[in-house]
């Protein structure tokens, strides 16, 4: 079968079409890699990095600047990791910068995040430096904890539910004061004796609070009367005091006026 020129112009464009979405692929990959920028390299040395890959995103002020280049374990308790970084953004991330480990959404890919520093220095970091690093937060350990707390809830759910059955069914003290209503009616009884008891005390303490502050009140009047009694006694006695001066003056002035008269 002989191939059209109607079909070839059409397998020739399909090529170039095929040939042109593949530019733009690299170009785009390309772009958010930096491979067609000026770029530099920092590191950290993290003790845990928690699923970051190479490739992974880098991070400054919410826009990608990097990419992870290299992981690298040195010890059981550090790893380097190396960030190519595009030199536009050098200047921003300066000498005292540090670097954390965050997740791109809440379910995400890893990446690195870059604060850019500055507090101590306002110079930018250089090519090959390690700049300072926060540790990742453990997600396995906030997993593992939910999930406890998860199995502890539905311990207690089983226990909540054994113990309402045993209630329901009136086994147990409570089971059995819930489900007979003759204990439950002398429990009735008794909260009634115990109302009409606290009643009667606080009658009785009302009354006895009265008859302390009659006796209270007798008391001072008595009190008052008393000592009006003694004012009115004082008083008498300073009259009659008097009077009896009055008396033996009256006297002595008298036998001497007689005395004097005789001689005469």
């Amino acid at each position: 079968m002989k191939t059209t020129t109607g079909q070839k112009l059409k397998i020739g464009i399909f090529t170039a079409i095929g040939i042109l979405i593949l530019f733009a692929a690299v170009f785009l990959i390309g772009s958010q890699k930096n491979l067609f920028s000026s770029t530099y390299r920092v590191h950290g040395i993290f003790k845990n990095v928690g699923g970051l890959q190479v490739g992974n995103n880098v991070r400054l002020a919410g826009i990608n600047v990097g990419v992870v280049e290299s992981i690298e374990i040195l010890t059981d308790t550090s790893v380097r990791v190396d960030l190519t970084i595009n030199t536009n953004f050098q200047k921003f991330v300066k000498k005292d910068a540090r670097l954390s480990i965050g997740t791109d959404g809440f379910i995400g890919d890893k990446l690195v995040t870059i604060a850019p520093g500055g507090a101590t220095t306002t110079e930018a970091a250089n090519a090959e430096q390690e700049l300072r690093t926060i540790p990742p937060f453990d997600t396995d350990k906030l997993v593992a904890k939910a999930t406890k707390i998860v199995d502890n809830l539905g311990i207690l759910s089983g226990d909540m539910s054994e113990i309402v059955g045993k209630i329901n069914s009136g086994k147990g003290s409570i089971g059995r004061l819930l489900n007979n209503d003759k204990m439950a009616k002398d429990m009735e009884h008794t909260v009634n004796e115990a109302k009409n008891t606290m009643t009667s005390v606080k009658r009785t303490t009302g009354t006895l609070n009265e008859d302390l502050k009659a006796a209270q009140s007798n008391f001072l009047l008595k009190g008052f009367f008393k000592k009006k009694q003694k004012a009115e006694q004082a008083k008498k006695d300073s009259i009659n005091k008097a009077r009896g001066i009055v008396d033996t003056t009256a006297k002595k002035k008298r036998k001497g006026f007689l005395g004097l008269g005789g001689k005469g």
